[in-house]
């Protein structure tokens, strides 16, 4: 497959639409996560569709002191495994083109969603996010748009916007990807020394025991409700107990492990 490589609104709406359109939206730097989610959208759109991928580093989502001059910028990278991937074309707009005459004066408000969690220390960050994603929408006109869940508060925020402001468009959530070490795949790894990166490996490690422990405790549960009513119950219940503590001490060591 020859992957298209379109700089402008207007060649990538003199492409002959067949089916239906997959757009994965990006800021480059791609990787196998980028990767799964082309794949993803290469089934959707079947082979009559068209996966477009977008390749675009939004200055506006990106605060004071943060990285936007130093983001890695792979283009030709990019291009190779958006074709590997699925792709029929690679949108990489410049700035100029996705915001003429300079930063948008009207901008889509993420509102009190946008204020917690990351957006408490990134204050703008999720209005610039929507505004780019809200723009890159209009630009590509998709049926339907795939996003990482690994971004999950981004995520919400889409999909509330899609349906606040009634965009006509199919919003699919894509599983995170891990490498090896369960840390989530992120253009921004490569930033990380190799004491930060076991740092950041508690995060992962931690939702995963966490999941193992309910999981575990569910599964008590359910055991215990399958005993009849009578003084077996009673001590069935109480094992529970013992259990959960053996389980929670398996999670820490788990988190810890490393």
């Amino acid at each position: 497959m020859t992957t298209a490589l379109l700089s402008t609104a207007e060649e990538l709406h003199a492409r002959v639409r067949h089916g239906r359109r997959a757009v994965v939206m990006t800021m480059g730097a791609l990787h196998e996560g980028h990767a799964t989610l082309i794949r993803s959208a290469r089934e959707i759109a079947g082979p009559d569709g068209e996966v477009v991928v977008t390749v675009f580093v939004n200055p506006l989502q990106f605060g004071a002191g943060e990285d936007l001059d130093r983001y890695p910028r792979t283009l030709d990278a990019d291009l190779d495994l958006a074709g590997r991937a699925g792709a029929d074309a690679v949108f990489a707009p410049c700035a100029d083109e996705v915001y003429p005459g300079g930063e948008p004066q009207v901008r889509v408000s993420a509102g009190p969603m946008g204020e917690r969690l990351e957006g408490a220390s990134r204050p703008g960050h999720f209005d610039g996010m929507l505004t780019v994603v809200a723009k890159l929408l209009h630009l590509t006109r998709p049926d339907v748009a795939l996003f990482g869940q690994k971004d999950a508060q981004q995520l919400a925020l889409i999909r509330r916007m899609v349906r606040d402001l009634n965009f006509g468009v199919e919003i699919v959530a894509v599983p995170t990807v891990r490498e090896e070490d369960g840390l989530a795949l992120s253009s921004r790894n490569r930033y990380l020394s190799p004491d930060e990166r076991r740092t950041a490996l508690a995060l992962s490690r931690a939702l995963f025991a966490g999941r193992d422990r309910h999981a575990a405790q569910e599964a008590l549960c359910a055991r215990a409700r399958e005993v009849p009513s009578t003084h077996a119950r009673a001590e069935a219940l109480s094992a529970i107990g013992e259990s959960r503590a053996a389980a929670d001490a398996h999670a820490v060591a788990t988190a810890g492990r490393g």
